[in-house]
């Protein structure tokens, strides 16, 4: 376990998880790097939302909105979030993403991450048949009220059974 998942554990003895992991990732100085603030976990990690605020900490050349910082704000959710929601039987890491840019922003940005009871029940499902796959999860930064896309991101995910996991990797040895 690594040291932020070793506090966590500590920490959640204490106060509710959703609360460690808010104010874990608010306080963590990679993710404080990123600029951006986590506002709000849901009490079951089935929603999260964070704010970019646009300042001359995460300005580029041209005064708008760093893209390295939209893409560093969303980057840690869509895997943190689902290890929580799904449990320790699993192996998830991230695999891959993508990054469209829709316009230059110098505003405050906006981002919501959810997975819905539905689709976790089909995660664990198609894990149960398959042993391992992987999903594709969008985030949209967008402005407050949401009317404004300024980019996406799609982050390709991996999931595994994790006695399959370590069967697999047993054998590359």
């Amino acid at each position: 376990m690594i040291t932020y998942q070793k506090l966590a554990k500590i920490a959640s003895k204490f106060i509710s998880k959703s609360k460690v992991m808010k104010y874990g990732f608010n306080l963590s100085p990679m993710y404080r790097r990123t600029s951006a603030k986590v506002t709000y976990i849901s009490e079951d990690f089935s929603k999260i939302q964070i704010k970019l605020p646009y300042s001359y900490k995460n300005a580029n050349y041209v005064n708008t909105i760093f893209g390295g910082s939209m893409f560093s704000a969303v980057d840690p959710f869509p895997m943190t979030q689902l290890m929580n929601l799904i449990g320790d039987d699993y192996v998830i890491w991230d695999k891959a993403a993508e990054i469209f840019f829709r316009r230059p922003a110098k505003e405050d940005l906006y981002a919501e991450f959810t997975y819905s009871f539905e689709e976790l029940d089909e995660i664990k499902q198609k894990a149960k048949e398959n042993n391992e796959f992987e999903i594709v999860k969008t985030t949209q930064l967008t402005n407050k009220d949401k009317s404004i896309v300024f980019c996406e991101v799609r982050k390709k995910v991996y999931i595994a059974n994790k006695a399959f996991f370590k069967a697999k990797r047993s054998k590359k040895r």
